[in-house]
Order: structure tokens, then C-alpha cells, then sequence
């Protein structure tokens, strides 16, 4: 891992934190949602906040 600054690593923690909290909230509407095409958007919203979560979490191993 390359040296990452104080500043860099906060940064990394609210953007993770912030994904994480989207992906949560994500799956919940969708498991909430009853027409099939939201119920759809919601599910990859939260998807793609996990993928993002994850590549961001690369950053800190």
C-alpha cells in the first residue's frame, strides 16, 4: 500500500462509511418496494454502493 496521508484516510472512512450507508438504505427500499422496476433500481443502487465500498476498501490493505 502506498503511504496515504491523515487527511486521505479520513477521507477514505467518511467515503466508505457513506457507501456503506447507501448500500443499507438501498436494500431496504427495495425490500419495501412492490412495483418490480423499483424494486430493481433499488437493487442496484445498493450493488453499486457495495462495489464502490469495496474498491475503495482496497485502499486500506
Amino acid at each position: 500500500m502506498a503511504n496515504i496521508s491523515e487527511l486521505e484516510l479520513q477521507n477514505l472512512r467518511h467515503l466508505i462509511g457513506s457507501y456503506d450507508t447507501t448500500n443499507s438504505k438501498m436494500q431496504e427500499y427495495a425490500s419495501q418496494a412492490t412495483d418490480p422496476q423499483v424494486k430493481q433500481y433499488f437493487q442496484t443502487a445498493a450493488q453499486s454502493a457495495g462495489e464502490n465500498k469495496k474498491q475503495l476498501m482496497h485502499f486500506l490493505q
